[in-house]
């Protein structure tokens, strides 16, 4: 698929066919391709949680939300084969900007202007959605919820280093997969973000 193609499809997919896992290979292509995503200092300060069993799947689920009867959303999100927890880890970039080459030896956070860990998992959980796309799968990231967060390291032996920068559900595209709501907001214009020169 042209790669310009690969962009214009890419949409968050919130439905999936239960019956169709995501081959081994393609699942490693997309971590293969997350880890190729740009970092700060080439800090590379990311680690991902890969959920593919029916009780590694079930036990996010139950750690992740309420408990209570699943609306419509979860009830079709939970159906993909597999999901991807990226997580970020801030540590990894204030030691690295703290060895010689870098020379911010006092780790002092207030020299990230913006949190580069969180920024760069994002990218490779980017990198992820566009290569489902490719592979002809479907995908959606979506978050998890603050308050469950301590339940979610629980779960799954996460170290307190490690922050969860959203979830990616991945699977084949499922038979009730609707567009959001959110679309009839219509997608911005490239004339009404860009500024050029001066804004």
């Amino acid at each position: 698929m042209e790669f310009r193609d690969v962009v214009r499809r890419r949409r968050m997919v919130r439905d999936y066919d239960p019956d169709r896992p995501v081959p081994a290979e393609v699942r490693e292509r997309l971590l293969e391709h997350a880890i190729r995503a740009p970092s700060a200092g080439f800090s590379q300060g990311w680690a991902f949680l890969v959920l593919e069993t029916a009780e590694e799947r079930d036990r996010f689920w139950a750690a992740t939300t309420d408990g209570g009867t699943p609306d419509g959303w979860l009830t079709r999100m939970r159906r993909a084969p597999l999901l991807v927890v990226p997580l970020s880890h801030k540590a990894a970039y204030l030691d690295r900007y703290a060895e010689p080459d870098k020379g911010w030896t006092d780790r002092d956070e207030a020299r990230w202007p913006v949190p580069y860990w969180d920024v760069d998992t994002g990218m490779a959980s980017l990198l992820m959605l566009l290569t489902a796309v490719d592979e002809g799968l479907a995908a959606a990231f979506f978050g998890v919820p603050p308050e469950r967060l301590d339940s979610f390291r629980a779960a799954f032996g996460v170290p307190a280093a490690y922050s969860p920068v959203g979830c990616l559900s991945i699977g084949y595209a499922g038979a009730e997969d609707r567009r959001s709501p959110s679309l009839k907001r219509g997608r911005r214009g490239v004339e009404e973000v860009v500024h050029r020169g001066r804004w």
